[in-house]
């Protein structure tokens, strides 16, 4: 059979490079006769750069220091495509991960995102692509803003005076949320508690939310995806950018539709399989494309944990099922994912084999 893996990373303990080869390996224990290809995918979040230089061999990864979302220094860097493009994702600057679990509900700050596209700038980028799931932040993009340039005055009055302009190839931003930046659908209510945000400190961030969207009434706050990355997403619409589907742009950068072409077998997954990846995450975006590059494959899915109905999927693995039905601790999956990745591909190729 052929075989094509695509998954995201599994967020915080393996990336999708990683993930891909481990669920590759336990496929060929199990059938070594099966041509089995690997395309690591991102949507915007973690391994998104890591997905561009998989696409470009020539890109360079260049080194920059930034504010990270405590306020310390992150060494980190940027990706400089061969067209004079550059790719600078969030979660490497103002992620969630950087934290180190110390969440910062009240403190945390996106303006390394924004000092990393400044040095993009600074190096000659033509075009930028910014890539913004995973952030540790719920503040609207303003320290991104204020990173090129944009000043706020006490009272809140916004001077665009000394905003950096767009390239001149443009702006898009890749992101895996649909969100507004307000309302029970928003930053604060969808996002809000992964970063801390309990119940009773909601209205605050709320209120500071729609302080920032009326300060800039050129942008409305209710434009899907302005709410992603707490808010990153209007920052940046606010400058001139341009949303767009994360894990469908990083898919056709990586020819991901070709590749599914006679594929008997698709394999994608994440760390969490949930309600909201429906919206427009890798395992939803790598199933319909599946459905139309490659009608007559099985998808079958691996993730971490599985806390949606799988109908859509013709097998599934959860690596803290295996973790538990292999060493009778859960958390097992989390302290070695890739060890049971790849039990749960040998599993798979044995269920749809």
């Amino acid at each position: 059979m052929r075989v094509v893996i695509a998954p995201d990373s599994l967020k915080g303990t393996a990336t999708a490079a990683d993930t891909a080869r481990a669920v590759r390996s336990g496929w060929l224990d199990e059938r070594p006769e099966d041509e089995v290809v690997t395309v690591p995918m991102a949507d915007g979040g973690e391994g998104t750069l890591n997905a561009f230089a998989a696409a470009y061999p020539a890109a360079l990864r260049v080194p920059v220091t930034v504010t990270g979302p405590d306020g310390t220094p992150v060494d980190t860097h940027w990706l400089h495509l061969p067209d004079g493009r550059a790719v600078v994702e969030l979660a490497a600057t103002s992620g969630l991960p950087l934290l180190g679990g110390a969440l910062r509900p009240g403190t945390a700050t996106s303006r390394g995102f924004g000092e990393a596209i400044a040095a993009a700038l600074d190096a000659g980028a033509t075009g930028l692509v910014l890539g913004i799931g995973g952030s540790a932040s719920t503040d609207g993009g303003r320290p991104v803003l204020e990173a090129l340039g944009l000043t706020v005055d006490a009272p809140g009055a916004v001077d665009r005076s000394g905003l950096r302009p767009l390239p001149t190839g443009g702006v898009v931003v890749l992101t895996d949320v649909t969100s507004p930046l307000l309302g029970p659908t928003g930053a604060v209510a969808v996002f809000g508690p992964q970063k801390g945000i309990t119940p009773d400190r909601a209205p605050a961030f709320e209120e500071q939310l729609s302080g920032w969207a009326a300060s800039l009434p050129g942008v409305d706050p209710a434009t899907p995806g302005a709410g992603a990355a707490g808010g990153v997403g209007f920052g940046l619409l606010a400058w001139g950018a341009t949303l767009a589907p994360g894990a469908r742009a990083v898919a056709d950068v990586l020819g991901l539709p070709a590749l599914l072409d006679g594929a008997d077998v698709v394999v994608t997954g994440e760390g969490r399989f949930d309600e909201q990846s429906a919206a427009g995450k890798v395992p939803s975006v790598v199933r319909a494309l599946a459905a139309e590059h490659a009608p007559a494959a099985r998808v079958v899915l691996v993730a971490g944990e599985i806390e949606a109905r799988l109908d859509d999927f013709d097998a599934a693995a959860s690596l803290v099922v295996l973790a538990t039905q292999t060493t009778g601790e859960p958390d097992d999956a989390l302290r070695d994912p890739l060890r049971f990745a790849a039990i749960a591909g040998q599993r798979l190729a044995r269920l749809v084999g």
